[in-house]
């Protein structure tokens, strides 16, 4: 009961920094949502790597269980997104314009203050800083960077998609909704920049009109290629 009064009070307070700070930066990130999908093409990026997906056992960076696993789960895939963003910063490729540029930087602050909100709010259950591998990604073009953005952002809504119903904690499940509408303008974004207004295409939404999901299992064996650390989500709640 400790552990769980003491995450929300974390959740609460950096919760409440963010709002001030990166996470409103920007206007233009208000004006469109999306759903998500990719996992296929993810697979399919990344499959230079010889990763058979997340350990269900063994010494690999412990989730934890219930709630802390799911938070420690979505710190995961925001380390990938901030990692990935950085190095586009930092290598832009050919002919970016001061546009895209600036885009493309405020997703990476966004997603650098996810990173940031997750570590503060899970404190000493967080897992540690993982290590990534982007060799499949040529950062000196375009097709190959936005294409790559298109499949982090499509998974990572479909992640909180997907785990949003597993969640116990209100509080925990508040704050995730507001991490994935903007993870959502994000998505809605990039997917314009590469072709305008296929941000509600067949691709992210379902038969039904609703943003596709995926489930813990499917989101990390699709993400795993990039994932060098070991990690172990054996007591991650999926299905």
């Amino acid at each position: 009961m400790k552990e769980t009064t003491s995450t929300n009070e974390n959740l609460a307070t950096v919760d409440q920094e963010l709002s001030s700070k990166q996470l409103q930066r920007r206007n233009f990130l208000k004006l469109a949502g999306a759903g998500a999908a990719g996992v296929a093409f993810l697979g399919m990026v990344g499959c230079k790597k010889d990763n058979d997906g997340p350990d269900r056992g063994g010494d690999g960076f412990y989730f934890g269980s219930g709630d802390i696993a799911i938070l420690n789960y979505a710190y995961a895939l925001e380390q990938l997104e901030a990692s990935f963003y950085i190095q586009v910063a930092n290598n832009p490729y050919s002919g970016i314009s001061d546009w895209e540029r600036t885009l493309l930087t405020d997703i990476r602050d966004h997603e650098i203050a996810h990173r940031e909100f997750f570590k503060a709010a899970l404190g000493t259950k967080a897992i540690s800083n993982l290590e990534f591998n982007f060799g499949a990604v040529n950062f000196s073009s375009r097709d190959s960077v936005l294409g790559t953005a298109k499949v982090f952002e499509d998974l990572g809504v479909s992640a909180y998609n997907g785990a949003g119903w597993l969640i116990k904690d209100e509080a925990y499940l508040g704050l995730a909704g507001k991490i994935v509408s903007v993870e959502a303008r994000h998505a809605a974004l990039v997917r314009d920049l590469i072709s305008n207004g296929s941000f509600a295409n067949s691709e992210v939404i379902d038969s039904n009109g609703l943003d596709v999901s995926n489930s813990p299992t499917v989101v990390l064996e699709a993400a795993a290629p990039f994932i060098t650390s070991r990690v172990d989500v054996r007591d991650l709640p999926t299905y």
